[in-house]
């Protein structure tokens, strides 16, 4: 049973109650303040449809598209060596890899508000740039370089 919050519906739209965007709200939360993480997404959102004029919950959807890994490295240790060994990376792992990648990269920015971070930060991530994208980059690059390695793979 999933437990209805007045506050829940206080976002414009009915979109912005989905799944994954109640995950992003709970991932910018900090020691239980839902209203102000609420206020951010609300806010990054309606930046987001004022510059791109697109619709933010797809924006959204698609630069977490963009920026979830297919593969990452996992330390082994076989006989006394550690080897990274590419591991593929399963759905619910990948969505939380590439929230934390996205609000890390927001966090990192200086001078602004958070939600003008984080809709620059997921606008850079829809076009396939800014940080979080180069996360997902070098963690390719790196079970790329490692591939040697997958027969290790548990």
């Amino acid at each position: 049973m999933k437990r209805e919050n007045k506050h829940d519906q206080s976002m414009e739209q009915k979109d912005r109650n989905s799944e994954v965007v109640l995950k992003l709200v709970n991932q910018v939360m900090k020691q239980g303040k839902k209203s102000i993480a609420r206020k951010i997404v609300s806010g990054a959102f309606d930046i987001i449809a004022e510059k791109l004029k697109k619709d933010p919950v797809e924006v959204y959807e698609q630069g977490i598209q963009n920026v979830s890994p297919m593969v990452e490295v996992r330390s082994k240790r076989v006989g006394g060596a550690t080897y990274q060994v590419p591991v593929e990376v399963k759905g619910n792992r990948a969505l939380s890899l590439a929230l934390r990648w996205l609000l890390n990269a927001a966090r990192s920015k200086k001078g602004k508000p958070m939600a003008e971070k984080l809709a620059e930060e997921l606008m850079l991530a829809y076009k396939k740039e800014g940080a979080a994208f180069k996360k997902k980059e070098d963690t390719h690059r790196m079970a790329e370089a490692n591939r040697a390695f997958a027969h290790f793979a548990w």
